[in-house]
């Protein structure tokens, strides 16, 4: 089946879709320090490079469905927090539009648990009405993705819609009884990671047979250092998020010590142990396999695009039960 992809970003979905027996014939990504990486990754895809505001619906293919994560910043709660009035969360009126006029058989939409907070009930309502209008049959539901063989804490609300008039019935995928651990993502990693600059750091000569396995260095902020950010080797990993100076510590060191609410230090003594995951090991986490190359100039690009990203594997099952679906 062939799908178009909007807001793809590094291509977690598209990668996911594709190891499901999903063709992606073209894709959407505003975001310029994303493009090497994209089109290395999916040399077969064409990649539209505009806003998708000043995308017309001549431009876009024919396709069997439409999939992506439309910006969730203004949902988050580590964002503004204004849900559909953000100018962020006014393109989810551009996945609308474009799923309205393509009318393909399925539509998959990902975003981040915010979504469901009460402050945003309205705007919840007012989409499920859009993708109802537009002629669907919706499913939706607030997964973790732990649940489902990826090695990290993260819950995201999966919106899935069939095209009415194919009476398609939908079940999401079942959960799976072994929950992986940082051990089972990235054990063989712990060794000779790249300390690197936030600044200045190109890896588009890295002739390591590990691609990417560098960490950013630097200060940890109050707030970072807020709560603990060390999980052990036999738990999930914390959310992989969209930035190198929030990426979670490596389970080799001891967990942060509380001082008191809102406080936390570094066991005295143990402070060399305390590093940031490597892209690399961000990677491993969202599983995307090791032949998927991030490109980037700054270090910084490489973990934003990570966290943004759609866990590979997640992905793969969530496209699986889709198909299952139409068979």
């Amino acid at each position: 089946m062939k799908i178009i992809s909007l807001f793809s970003g590094a291509g977690g979905l598209d990668k996911g879709f594709e190891k499901a027996g999903f063709k992606t014939i073209w894709a959407n990504e505003f975001d310029k320090q994303i493009w090497d990486t994209y089109k290395y990754n999916f040399p077969k895809t064409h990649l539209n490079t505009k806003s998708i505001t000043e995308i017309k619906i001549e431009e876009i293919p024919e396709c069997d469905g439409i999939i992506g994560g439309p910006p969730c910043q203004s949902w988050s709660a580590a964002g503004a927090l204004r849900g559909i009035d953000d100018p962020r969360g006014k393109l989810f009126h551009h996945f609308i539009r474009i799923l309205n006029a393509k009318k393909p058989s399925f539509f998959l939409a990902e975003n981040v648990a915010g979504m469901l907070a009460p402050r945003h009930s309205d705007a919840l309502t007012n989409i499920k009405k859009m993708f109802r209008g537009c002629g669907y049959d919706l499913y939706y539901e607030l997964l973790n993705v732990k649940d489902y063989e990826v090695p990290q804490d993260r819950k995201r609300i999966i919106f899935i819609g069939f095209r009415s008039d194919l009476n398609i019935i939908y079940s999401f995928p079942k959960k799976k009884t072994k929950n992986l651990t940082l051990k089972d993502a990235i054990w063989d990693l712990r060794t000779n990671p790249k300390p690197a600059l936030n600044k200045n750091y190109a890896n588009k000569n890295d002739r390591r047979k590990i691609k990417n396995h560098e960490y950013m260095i630097g200060g940890f902020s109050p707030i970072y250092m807020s709560r603990n950010r060390v999980r052990k080797w036999d738990e999930p990993s914390f959310t992989i998020q969209a930035g190198g100076r929030h990426a979670p510590l490596h389970p080799k060191a001891p967990k942060m010590k509380k001082i008191e609410k809102d406080i936390h230090e570094f066991v005295k003594g143990k402070e060399k142990l305390y590093r940031r995951l490597s892209v690399r090991e961000c990677a491993r986490i969202q599983t995307f396999p090791d032949d998927f190359i991030f490109i980037y100039d700054q270090i910084s690009a490489g973990y934003k695009m990570i966290g943004n990203a759609v866990p590979c594997h997640f992905a793969k099952l969530l496209a699986r039960s889709i198909k299952r679906s139409f068979n």
